[in-house]
């Protein structure tokens, strides 16, 4: 006896899709944010100066010193404590686990379950980023373009018939 559902195929349901989605959207959160704690401690972290900011903290400044001061933004960089670095870490490791929850990972595999993350990934660090760095990490035209065609392509890799 037949059926048109064989035993162990995955198919597609709206329940399916919205996990899948908030999957992504959960690694990707754990991802950034847990980067952005390790980068902010090892790095540090652009906050616009004003005259008055201490001079001590090292300046963003360009390298062609014919710029225009005027229109130019100059940036301290400030780091985090340590421990910012191993909360992120911690955050991290867990964010490899996420993945695995994908309701699809079963067929689809690793390569084809990353390649789609990566889509949501690129949207949700400019998103993010600007989030938590305000003006200096606004994307522009390009990004904007660019992360469209992601999600498309990732929603493609995602959502293409297999059978």
């Amino acid at each position: 006896m037949s059926s048109s559902k064989e035993e162990g195929e995955f198919y597609w349901t709206p329940l399916a899709i919205v996990q899948s989605i908030a999957i992504f959207c959960l690694a990707g959160i754990a991802e950034i944010f847990g980067g952005y704690f390790v980068w902010s401690a090892v790095k540090g972290l652009r906050v616009e100066s004003s005259s008055a900011d201490d001079d001590s903290v090292s300046t963003n400044t360009p390298a062609d010193e014919s710029v225009d001061r005027a229109s130019e933004k100059s940036y301290n960089i400030v780091k985090k404590p340590w421990w910012y670095a191993l909360i992120g870490s911690f955050v991290l490791v867990a964010y490899g686990f996420i993945p695995c929850l994908q309701p699809s990972a079963a067929t689809d595999g690793f390569a084809r379950i990353y390649a789609a993350y990566g889509g949501f990934f690129i949207v949700m660090s400019f998103l993010i980023g600007w989030a938590l760095e305000g003006e200096s990490a606004k994307p522009d035209v390009g990004d904007v373009a660019g992360g469209l065609i992601s999600v498309v392509g990732a929603l493609v890799i995602v959502f293409w018939p297999r059978r």
